[in-house]
């Protein structure tokens, strides 16, 4: 125990001195002073690097060793949050990152395997203080004893899970299993699935994995950065601290209602309406309904445009063939809008031409080429003109659409339409798919925006320009003024003649300090290197459609249970665990085929085998076959049932919840305002020792103690979420009166 105080205290001060020199970089980085803007381009990368280095070593304080694996061939390696180098020129690492190869025995090693290790110890500590050691005997054959041998193996994977909950999850970088490491350390390349039940650590590993990939693919990753889906934002606040505390802070967190900069989903759909926007064939219907944006006057009822050379006629087949021409291109609504615009144009100008340029005794037209050129500038730059193209084929943006839309929506069935007709409203995070699909087909039509940004430039030599000639200007004078010149005086440079207005602007433009995640959540069309997704049987097949889209390469690793859906959107619920392959085909088939693969956790670290039985044998009811993930751990303590009135729940949750940890009430969503003195109000604090949540709010949580009232007004994968996401202690709630779905409102899916 003293060597291993002595070896973290020496670990903790050679981390304190890196703090300090990474404190110092980024003082003196910032301190450097340039007009040239790649050296301040250079200046802010520093900062960047430095002050993300500065967040690693602040996160690994906490628990920064927490193990140390013996070699048989004598080496000793400490395993720690992050990896630590005694100085600059030893080349021997005084602490090992988690995430390097050499640590990896640490993850995997058994008394079968022992992968070349004599000896795993297991440290645990209180801030820098060791308080105990395990150790682990890989070679039998070795003799030497110290006295911290372990006759548990999981005696720290144990203590771990049952300690208290604090309302955000924790790392489970010390006690990582060997299944688990297994799919954190697998290629990055390619689409990896990760089905597992309730409890198995899925979130967790997804997590890691993430920590890994930015370890791993460092320069490629902090480029492009790293999106991870969450279902909703309490679960997001809920797994918030992970990656900081692996030094990780380049990755961006959201939900799919998120997804689109500018618009928050704050709104709410019934799940049948939300069912409807997510199926698939909305990307035909939207893009139908952008088609019917591209119109044409009725045969026999043309535009009448009034010009200065007489009246234009913009008929039926003028404006059909320009459409076909601008259809022909295949690009965006609003990028071939100026192609339908162009060839109206031409069409109107040879109207003019005709008119004006015509030989009454009926011979060739008199008017130029050059003539002619004028004529169209001037139909181009009408007003009217204008106008009359844009009723045709209006610019539209994916918010003025899709709000258009849903006020009357086409190409669905009546029931549907109905169910999704809005006229106002928030956007709600079904909404967000539809909006990003809607974005891509119809473009966007940036020259605005360009020809503002040429303005500036513009504006910004003008500028320079003017600087430099009065920079000029004064030191000809200042050598006209003088009596006894030098005859070289006109050979001394200055800024005039060493830049030009052009380059001096550039220097003076705004660099951009943003993060990589920063910059691609204001993004729609941001290409992420990698994309993590929780809870993955949830999303829709337009939601797919979007994340796909954010992620060409199909670098992904999807987490979820199909057992565990609940969304009316998603793909039907298999009988039986080992139809998860069709399930996740069903989702993927479109955009990968078969290009990818299925890796599952079978082991459930979470529940109790004493709840676990219990919620297996509820969903037994409905599914005879189901096979829930093994327990590793019994408590003793069985799941209690009650009947009790929808008053009296707030007072046994007080009495019900533990001295230390988090105790969740789950009711469906039309009980809550019926469960009084719960604190339903507000956002949710998962936090607080106790909470009132949905199933849907559920998914992904755990806390100590769990009571779920009214089970039989939820679905069977909803109940199935509630009664998995005890650690401790779960009790079941009946109200004492009947309480039928007929009388209470239907829930909501929670917006984002």
């Amino acid at each position: 125990m003293r060597q291993e105080q002595r070896f973290v205290s020496l670990a903790h001060e050679r981390l304190d001195q890196l703090r300090a020199e990474a404190e110092a970089a980024v003082r003196a980085t910032i301190a450097q002073v340039s007009t040239d803007r790649q050296a301040r381009v250079e200046r802010d990368i520093g900062v960047a690097e430095h002050s993300a280095s500065l967040a690693a070593l602040n996160a690994a304080d906490a628990g920064l060793c927490f193990g140390r694996i013996d070699r048989r061939d004598g080496v000793t390696h400490h395993i720690g949050r992050t990896g630590i180098r005694k100085d600059d020129t030893e080349r021997t690492p005084l602490l090992i990152d988690w995430r390097a190869p050499v640590a990896r025995p640490f993850y995997l090693a058994t008394g079968y395997e022992p992968m070349g290790l004599r000896r795993r110890r297991h440290i645990t500590s209180e801030g820098r203080t060791v308080t105990a050691l395990h150790d682990e005997i890989m070679d039998l054959a070795d003799p030497t004893r110290t006295g911290y041998e372990s006759h548990d193996a999981d005696e720290v994977l144990l203590a771990a899970l049952g300690s208290a909950r604090t309302g955000r999850m924790g790392d489970i970088v010390s006690t990582i299993q060997a299944e688990q490491d297994h799919i954190i350390r697998a290629p990055q390349r390619g689409l990896l699935v990760v089905e597992g039940g309730p409890g198995t650590g899925k979130t967790a590993v997804a997590l890691h994995r993430a920590a890994y990939l930015l370890y791993a693919h460092r320069e490629q990753l902090a480029k492009r950065a790293v999106l991870i889906v969450g279902p909703n934002p309490a679960f997001l606040g809920y797994i918030g601290e992970v990656l900081p505390s692996l030094g990780e802070t380049g990755v961006l967190l959201a939900t799919v209602g998120e997804l689109f900069p500018g618009v928050h989903a704050t709104g709410t759909d019934s799940p049948a309406a939300a069912a409807v926007k997510g199926r698939a064939d909305m990307s035909a219907v939207l893009a139908e309904a952008v088609r019917d944006r591209q119109r044409v006057p009725e045969k026999g009822e043309p535009i009448v445009i009034a010009h200065d050379d007489g009246e234009l006629v913009l008929d039926w087949d003028m404006a059909v063939e320009a459409r076909h021409k601008a259809r022909e291109t295949g690009l965006p609504h609003n990028l071939a809008m100026p192609y339908f615009a162009f060839r109206i144009v031409d069409d109107l100008t040879d109207q003019v031409v005709d008119r004006i340029g015509a030989d009454p005794y009926g011979g060739p037209n008199f008017l130029g080429p050059d003539d002619i050129a004028q004529l169209g500038k001037a139909v181009a730059a009408s007003s009217e003109v204008h106008a009359a193209i844009r009723s045709l084929w209006p610019s539209l943006t994916p918010q003025e659409f899709l709000a258009d839309y849903l006020a009357d929506p086409t190409g669905l069935p009546d029931e549907d339409a109905a169910l999704i007709r809005r006229t106002r409203g928030p956007w709600t995070s079904a909404d967000v798919p539809l909006l990003d699909e809607a974005a891509e087909l119809l473009g966007e039509d940036d020259s605005a925006a360009r020809a503002a940004a040429e303005a500036e430039r513009a504006r910004r030599i003008a500028y320079a320009q003017g600087v430099l000639d009065v920079s000029y200007a004064s030191r000809t004078y200042e050598f006209e003024d003088k009596e006894d010149v030098d005859a070289d005086a006109s050979e001394v440079l200055s800024a005039h003649d060493i830049i030009d207005a052009e380059r001096m602007a550039e220097r003076h433009e705004e660099a951009d300090h943003r993060s990589a995640a920063e910059r691609a959540a204001a993004d729609r069309t941001w290409a992420f290197g990698h994309i993590i997704v929780d809870e993955a049987q949830e999303l829709s097949a337009m939601a797919w459609r979007l994340l796909m889209r954010r992620c060409p390469t199909r670098s992904m690793t999807l987490v979820g249970d199909p057992a565990q859906t609940g969304d009316l959107a998603a793909p039907p619920t298999p009988k039986a665990v080992g139809d998860g392959g069709d399930f996740w085909q069903q989702i993927l088939g479109p955009f990968v085929e078969d290009r990818w693969e299925l890796a599952r956790l079978g082991v459930n670290y979470r529940t109790p085998a004493e709840i676990m039985e219990y919620a297996a044998g509820r969903r037994r009811a409905g599914d005879p076959g189901f096979t829930p993930p093994r327990s590793i751990r019994s408590t003793g303590v069985h799941p209690w049932e009650r009947t009790v009135a929808l008053a009296e729940v707030a007072r046994l949750a007080q009495e019900e919840a533990p001295a230390e940890g988090r105790l969740a009430v789950i009711a469906p969503r039309e009980l809550h305002a019926r469960l009084t003195g719960l604190g339903d109000d507000g956002p949710l604090d998962l936090s607080r020792p106790v909470v009132l949540i949905d199933p849907r709010q559920a998914k992904g949580l755990e806390f100590d103690t769990v009571l779920v009232v009214a089970p039989e007004l939820m679905l069977p994968n909803d109940l199935y979420v509630a009664l998995t996401r005890a650690t401790q202690r779960l009790g079941v709630i009946t109200p004492a009166a009947p309480v039928t779905p007929a009388s209470a409102t239907p829930s909501p899916v929670a917006a984002g």
